[in-house]
């Protein structure tokens, strides 16, 4: 009988939507892959420009970038979390703990080695849209449909290779067995002030 290895990959979401208490979540190789595309949705809906903190992980605003945004650095401390007003994404690359989604939010989490739930690699993202949940598993995929052949499916838009392997989704499901309940966030690291650069299209 055929088995499918990619169910791991649900059930570890399964897990982590009720330890977040996130109705939607979509998880990826990473969190800049999570950030990339919960950015490219905000573009998708109308969105043009995002404000986030001048020193952060480069990747983030370069992920922005990516998607087509006009990004303002702004130069403030952060603990943990951030928001990047006017959307309603938020960068939780610094936290994984019990009930930590926020309604209406798209919140992206990490993880990495560094990060708290310890997986080496990976990311998500916490959500409660179900037509954005739909686009962020095919953009992740190739811009495939799961479950369907390539010969059988449609590419109606240009997906990125982004999705969480079975292996990665099996070692978080087995570290969120004995994973703390609550978990304090992380400090902001000392990350280089990214307004020192800019880049053009």
């Amino acid at each position: 009988m055929k088995q499918d290895a990619f169910r791991v990959v649900q059930d570890f979401e399964g897990a982590i939507a009720e330890y977040t208490g996130a109705l939607h979540v979509v998880t990826t190789n990473s969190c800049t892959a999570a950030l990339l595309l919960a950015f490219g949705w905000y573009v998708k809906n109308g969105g043009t420009k995002i404000a986030m903190p001048s020193r952060t992980y480069p990747s983030v605003p370069m992920s922005a970038y990516h998607a087509g945004l006009d990004v303002e650095l702004i130069d403030f401390k952060w603990s943990g979390v951030y928001s990047m007003p006017p959307s309603n994404i938020i960068d939780c690359a610094k936290r994984f703990t019990n009930g930590m989604y926020e309604k209406g939010s798209v919140q992206c989490t990490s993880f990495h080695a560094a990060k708290l739930l310890k997986i080496g690699q990976g990311g998500a993202i916490l959500h409660d849209d179900a037509e954005a949940d739909t686009w962020y598993r095919r953009m992740r995929f190739d811009g495939r449909t799961e479950g369907l052949q390539t010969t059988e499916d449609t590419f109606p838009e240009a997906g990125y290779h982004c999705y969480m392997s079975p292996d990665a989704a099996a070692r978080g499901l087995w570290l969120m067995q004995s994973y703390p309940v609550h978990m304090p966030d992380q400090p902001m690291c000392e990350y280089p002030d990214m307004s020192r650069w800019s880049w053009t299209r």
